[in-house]
């Protein structure tokens, strides 16, 4: 049985991983929000240098060169921000399963401290039942280890597979790039 003091101890550590969960979703919505702006300014600053270099294009050459120029180094941009909001994105769900195994971590020693003092008081003859709970918990316990390294391998194969797909699309949108400029 729980006392008052054990449920106010997990009241206050609750609400303490709250606070430290928004705290971090904060900060990666302030580095998505930094992101964003880092884009828009130099979007701004060099859509107004490539318009002045258009308007001061002397015939129809120079203007088709230009665009070609402006559009070689689109594909890396757009990786390289893609990287940056996937760095963000896999940051803040490392904080969440940090917390999240944490937590059941605690839940589980919780439950295996209720499941020993049940056991304490449990009744002359009962020990086949007591066996069986105890199995359950332990197999519990194992399949819950295994999920959490499933579900690590799966998102370091994620990781893996879009690291090869960003630098696969920036590599390939550099012979595109080069193959315009000289068909211009």
């Amino acid at each position: 049985m729980l006392t008052v003091e054990q449920i106010l101890a997990a009241q206050k550590a609750q609400v303490s991983t709250l606070f430290d969960l928004s705290s971090k979703a904060l900060a990666s919505v302030e580095r998505l929000n930094e992101l964003n702006l880092q884009a828009a300014r130099a979007s701004l600053s060099e859509s107004a240098s490539h318009a002045q270099a258009v308007l001061g294009a002397k015939d129809l050459q120079d203007v088709v060169a230009l665009q070609s120029a402006a559009l070689q180094p689109l594909a890396e941009k757009a990786a390289s921000y893609s990287r940056h909001l996937y760095e963000i994105a896999t940051g803040m769900g490392t904080e969440l399963s940090k917390v999240a195994e944490a937590q059941a971590s605690d839940v589980q020693k919780q439950f295996v401290a209720a499941v020993d003092s049940a056991v304490k008081n449990a009744p002359q003859g009962s020990e086949s039942a007591v066996a069986a709970v105890k199995s359950a918990v332990s197999t519990a316990s194992a399949a819950m280890e295994l999920v959490q390294k499933g579900v690590k391998q799966a998102t370091e194969l994620a990781e893996a597979n879009f690291n090869a797909v960003t630098s696969t699309a920036a590599a390939s949108a550099k012979p595109a790039a080069r193959s315009s400029k000289s068909a211009a």
